[in-house]
């Protein structure tokens, strides 16, 4: 299996042990300050950016402006749960062609553009993206008083520096 897909998939298990520790009611839960969103709004946005990356059309074209946006996603742990394991399901199979390129839809900000990748570019973008959501998401946890001991790096990027506690 590609490096990047096993590492993808080393990252997405950590939102299964994340779903697992959760209710509905702390999903959908969106009081924490400044933004008022929820843990399930990150997770569905996590999600729909790599459904969105596994359907590309003819032209080798993906358009991550054309998301799926299931709010019950957001709401319902157990359609999370099947949403992201249907992700997983599909990253299992998948064969990351590191050199193919692409042509990724976006906004920016200013209207749609065509950018161009390589899939092995925008697999790792993703992955990126997922735990700066999870960062997010480790605020709101945090702020809730949910405490993820099984997952202690959940949020945090490999290469971030660790503090190490003084006794």
């Amino acid at each position: 299996m590609n490096i990047i897909i096993e590492s993808t998939l080393q990252t997405l298990y950590k939102a299964q042990i994340l779903l697992l520790n959760l209710t509905d009611e702390q999903l959908c839960n969106n009081t924490v300050s400044p933004y008022y969103s929820s843990i399930g709004s990150h997770i569905r946005h996590i999600l729909d950016f790599y459904e969105c990356l596994l359907c590309f059309n003819l032209e080798n074209k993906i358009d991550l402006t054309v998301r799926s946006r299931n709010k019950d996603v957001e709401s319902k742990c157990i359609s999370a749960e099947n949403y992201l394991t249907t992700i997983i399901r599909k990253l299992n199979n998948y064969n990351l062609d590191d050199n193919k390129t692409v042509v990724v839809v976006d906004d920016l900000g200013l209207g749609k553009i065509d950018i161009p990748y390589t899939l092995s570019a925008l697999f790792a973008q993703a992955n990126s993206h997922t735990i700066h959501h999870f960062a997010i998401i480790n605020y709101i946890l945090d702020s809730l008083g949910i405490n993820l001991n099984q997952c202690s790096d959940f949020g945090y990027n490999p290469t971030t520096p660790r503090q190490t506690s003084i006794n």
